[in-house]
This record gives C-alpha cells, sequence and structure tokens, in this order.
C-alpha cells in the first residue's frame, strides 16, 4: 500500500487500484476563522484532481471535514464511498448525488474492493470522533484520528499493527508527543508516524518525536517504512 501524508491529518491510500482519502484538508478554511490558523506551507494542487474511491471522515472539524475540500472529491460526483462519524455524517451528506454515505461510528466495519476499515473510538471534543484501522493484504493501518491519550483508545487499538499514525501537537484535545510516545509503546505497532503538526505550528517533529521506530513524513511525499 503506498501512503502519502496530505498534511495536518490527511493522509492518501493507493492499493490494487483503489484510492482512499482520509481527512483531507487542502484549503485555508480555518484561516478565515481563526487567523492563527493559517497555512505554513501551501498546497499542492495536483492532488485536489484526484477521484478516490472512499472518503473517511474521522469527525466534523473543518480541518478534517472541509467543504472547500469536498468540493473537489464529492460535489457533481458519483460512485463515491463516503465513511463519516456520525457528526462529519450529518455534514457531508449535504452533497447530492451518487455517492454512497456511510455512518460510520466506533465498533462499525466496511470492507470495498478488499480492504476492510474499522471505526474505532477517539477521545475528543467531537463526540462522536472516531479512528481507523485499515486492513489490507494481511497488514493493518491505525489512523488514530485527533485523539487524547485515554484508556478506552488504547482498549480498541489493534496491536503489533505496521504503522500507527497519530497527532502530536498537543492542542485542540490532541495527544502531545509526550503522550504520543507513550502510545505507540502501548500499541506496539513497527512504525510511527506522527501527524497533526507543521501546517498550523512550528513542531519539529524530528527533535521533538524521537523515538526509534519513528517515521517523520514530508507533505505531499510518500511515506517510506
Amino acid at each position: 500500500m503506498k501512503i502519502t501524508w496530505l498534511g495536518q491529518a490527511g493522509f492518501l491510500l493507493c492499493a490494487d487500484g483503489v484510492t482512499v482519502v482520509i481527512d483531507p484538508y487542502l484549503s485555508d478554511s480555518c484561516h478565515k476563522v481563526n487567523p492563527l490558523l493559517y497555512r505554513r506551507f501551501p498546497v499542492d494542487e495536483q492532488f485536489l484532481k484526484l477521484c478516490p474511491d472512499v472518503i473517511v471522515l474521522t469527525h466534523n472539524h473543518l480541518d478534517h471535514t472541509d467543504p472547500e475540500t469536498l468540493d473537489y472529491y464529492l460535489k457533481d460526483k458519483s460512485g463515491v464511498t463516503v465513511l463519516a462519524s456520525e457528526n462529519a455524517w450529518n455534514k457531508v451528506r449535504e452533497y447530492k448525488g451518487g455517492n454512497n454515505y456511510v455512518m460510520f461510528n466506533a465498533g462499525t466495519e466496511f470492507t470495498v474492493k478488499g480492504i476492510t476499515f474499522k471505526a474505532v473510538y477517539a477521545e475528543h471534543s467531537d463526540s462522536a470522533a472516531i479512528g481507523v484501522v485499515i486492513e489490507y493484504n494481511n497488514k493493518t493501518y491505525y489512523f488514530t484520528g485527533d485523539t487524547l491519550y485515554n484508556k478506552r483508545v488504547i482498549e480498541e487499538a489493534p496491536k503489533g499493527a505496521e504503522a500507527v499514525f497519530l497527532p502530536i501537537n498537543g492542542k485542540g484535545n490532541n495527544m502531545n508527543v509526550y503522550d504520543a510516545k507513550r502510545f505507540v509503546n502501548k500499541t506496539s505497532a513497527a512504525f510511527a508516524v506522527p501527524c497533526h503538526f507543521s501546517l498550523f505550528d512550528d513542531i519539529d517533529a524530528k527533535e521533538e518525536f524521537n523515538i526509534e521506530n519513528a517515521v517523520i513524513p514530508t507533505p505531499f511525499e510518500e511515506i517510506q517504512f
């Protein structure tokens, strides 16, 4: 599976002709609401031309369920499977057309062309927030979504995944870098990929998330494990 970081908590996954996008934020919408939340790096516009088969929306915050980005993927389109936690689902259904809007709350599973998606609990300020576990080709990938370090989150997390992708910014009800390191130890993933940094802040992930199995992503580049 090819995985590319889109910045913030957004990821692009490609496997056997299936394109999956998780929490894409490819605009400057947040800056319009809060002047402090301006983009530190520009959008690579080639990623606005994607035709995703699946879109996963872990919760209904603007940097995860962004109408300006989703316009490119859903407006006047059909055939997209959108797996969205309840609050995001209520929002994204405003797009009409022939797309399949699936309420994807914790405990729900949905399989698309041999890729299985499992929603797991996330502790965040959206009451319906989730993480997503993706199983493909006998490997497991865990995207925590926005979450705090939490007992239930750890209990529902897959153990021994190929990779865990988790926030380290420590704001907005997310784990900080110290708790993210603890979380990685609890989940025993082979690789740990930090996200939710550098777009709205000046966190140096290479310096701060300095654990042995860390893989520090670069925006709009494929992640190499």
